[in-house]
């Protein structure tokens, strides 16, 4: 099945990752535009982030695989997805240690 779907990314003058949208038919996502900030300057999320789009896809896939269509493919999709939301678990967790969660600052830039 291809599903024909449109991207739209968006940098800042920076060239740091901001906004964007993706479209196709029974689809329509708002990428989160810039970084939330940390403390009493965080903001409220703007957008949507990856791991909210692979969890709607986690759930989708495990309701197939309860319903009475189960197949070793979704399976083996979900225990990917899995393993996608994981990565980008530890990878908060790691910038929050590193005090750059919510900024577009990175372990390398931080002094």
């Amino acid at each position: 099945m291809n599903q024909d779907i449109e991207f739209r990314n968006a940098t800042d003058s920076d060239g740091n990752p901001t906004g964007g949208t993706v479209m196709g038919t029974g689809i329509t996502i708002t990428w989160q535009d810039g970084p939330l900030g940390r403390g009493k300057d965080r903001k409220e999320p703007t957008g949507a982030f990856v791991e909210g789009v692979l969890k709607a896809a986690k759930v989708r896939l495990e309701f197939y695989q309860e319903s009475k269509y189960p197949c070793q493919e979704n399976s083996e999709a979900l225990m990917h997805v899995n393993e996608a939301i994981r990565i980008l678990n530890e990878r908060t967790t790691r910038r929050e240690k590193e005090g750059v969660e919510g900024t577009h600052k990175t372990h390398a830039t931080v002094r």
